[in-house]
């Protein structure tokens, strides 16, 4: 039995009907749909006397699992001492039945998206405004970080992430095994404490208040005690990939000399090769996390390039996950194959790593909000 599932589910709100809820005095709701088939109808409630709360309400069988796991994982942490990440953390209230599914009420958390700052005029051509966006992230998973550290382990995230690519792209997995196998080892020969890790730490599930982080959404994918490196990836891995999003095919990226919307992932590459504000941003803010966790700073390209594995291996949409692994292939390909990685009792190791704690599939968190994947 996995930790998680030792937890109760939130309690069954039998009594309460979806009608009842919304035509209360005073509130007013806003609807968001879902992108996916195996998204959620999300209800905004704002309540003039209560409190604001957020209905998620599946729209298929696979959304369904996606919120009950989430209505677990929000009851298990509201016993979990969170520190000062404690109020940007919704509280699961129960489940509504709604057209026959079980649909998901929590409490509302505070801020404005970063989205919505992202995706403003030339919002990333800015570096002081790049700059706060990742600075706020950063101080929220190190509060994250310390409020749940526990035993530490090796860092696996890229070993099972390779593993997970073999077992979906044969030929593609046993190529990038073969080069990036030193890599994988690099980075398990250290240890990280295990802590509460989101999943979907990527700007579109972020919201700001004054700069600070201060609400957090979309806890489906998250874990309970897995590798705090995989949210700190995630979030540069993300921001990478949509640095052109606003910006023509073929035309350079303002405020990023050098950098061109030639192909998908061009962001991501730029930020790997090195040298301009945005690289130096990315190598500063991995390099701070390492430190943080006792690690080489070094390292930096090493976490780059298990994030980028990590959404390939975790995303449910087979295209983007294709995608992601092709662009790992292609921003990897200078850096040449090392020795063959193991075959042996690592390797099995590793695949016994993955029965015990499967990845969990998201739905398509490459997706920036609007329309277009960064995955």
């Amino acid at each position: 039995m996995t930790e998680l599932a030792r937890h109760p589910e939130p309690r069954l709100l039998g009594g309460m009907e979806l009608s009842r809820l919304l035509d209360r005095p005073g509130v007013s709701v806003v609807l968001t749909g879902g992108r996916s088939a195996d998204s959620d109808a999300v209800f905004v409630i704002h309540d003039r006397i209560g409190p604001d709360l957020v209905l998620r309400a599946p729209t298929t069988a696979a959304a369904q699992d996606g919120i009950q796991r989430e209505g677990r994982l929000l009851a298990a942490l509201r016993d979990r001492p969170l520190g000062r990440v404690a109020g940007s953390v919704p509280e699961a209230v129960g489940f509504l039945p709604v057209d026959g599914r079980p649909a998901l009420l929590t409490t509302a958390v505070p801020g404005t998206p970063m989205a919505a700052g992202f995706h403003g005029w030339r919002h990333t051509a800015r570096p002081r405004a790049v700059r706060a966006d990742f600075a706020a992230a950063k101080e929220w998973l190190a509060d994250l970080r310390e409020a749940t550290a526990g035993r530490p382990a090796p860092v696996t995230l890229l070993w099972d992430a390779l593993d997970e690519c073999e077992d979906r792209f044969p030929a593609l997995g046993r190529r990038l095994r073969d080069r990036l196998g030193p890599t994988a080892d690099r980075l398990a020969g250290h240890r990280t404490p295990r802590t509460v890790v989101h999943g979907e730490f990527w700007f579109g599930n972020l919201l700001l208040t004054d700069g600070r982080v201060t609400g957090v959404v979309e806890w489906k994918a998250a874990e309970l005690s897995g590798e705090p490196l995989r949210d700190v990836a995630r979030f540069a891995v993300s921001y990478a990939l949509c640095l052109d999003r606003h910006v023509r095919p073929g035309r350079r990226v303002p405020g990023h000399p050098g950098l061109v919307a030639d192909r998908w992932g061009a962001g991501l590459a730029y930020a790997f090769a090195g040298g301009g504000w945005f690289a130096d941003l990315v190598r500063d803010y991995l390099g701070d996390a390492l430190h943080r966790l006792r690690l080489p700073p070094e390292l930096w390209r090493d976490v780059l390039v298990a994030g980028v594995a990590d959404v390939a291996a975790t995303t449910a949409d087979f295209d983007s996950a294709r995608d992601h692994w092709t662009l790992l292939s292609r921003i990897t390909r200078d850096s040449g194959p090392a020795a063959p990685a193991p075959r042996g009792p690592e390797r099995a190791a590793g695949r016994a790593r993955r029965r015990r704690a499967p990845a969990v599939r998201s739905r398509d968190t490459t997706n920036d909000g609007q329309g277009r994947r960064f995955g």
